[in-house]
């Protein structure tokens, strides 16, 4: 299985709602490693690392959880880091 990287941003009501604690333990539940921190502008930014469909069922369970806070999630692809080896919040 060939592991990717993507930076994920989650925007709309995304602060103060549990957002980041959903967002760590579903992608534990996928076996993603990276972040997610809360940003200056209100948003969420996200690093997943793992296969390509498990970080898509990540991002559709956390729409599932949170689609009504959820305004718009932007994806780009980025190298793959290997020193990331779980997944954490940041600050």
């Amino acid at each position: 299985m060939s592991k990717i990287a993507r930076q994920v941003i989650f925007r709309g009501r995304v602060q103060g709602v549990g957002f980041r604690y959903t967002a760590r333990r579903t992608a534990s539940k996928y076996g993603l490693a990276g972040w997610v921190r809360n940003c200056p502008d209100g948003s969420v930014e996200s690093l997943m690392q793992g296969s390509s469909a498990d970080i898509d069922r990540c991002i559709d369970a956390i729409k599932d959880q949170f689609g009504s806070f959820v305004r718009d999630i932007t994806q780009s692809d980025m190298p793959h880091d290997p020193r990331y080896t779980d997944f954490q919040i940041t600050y």
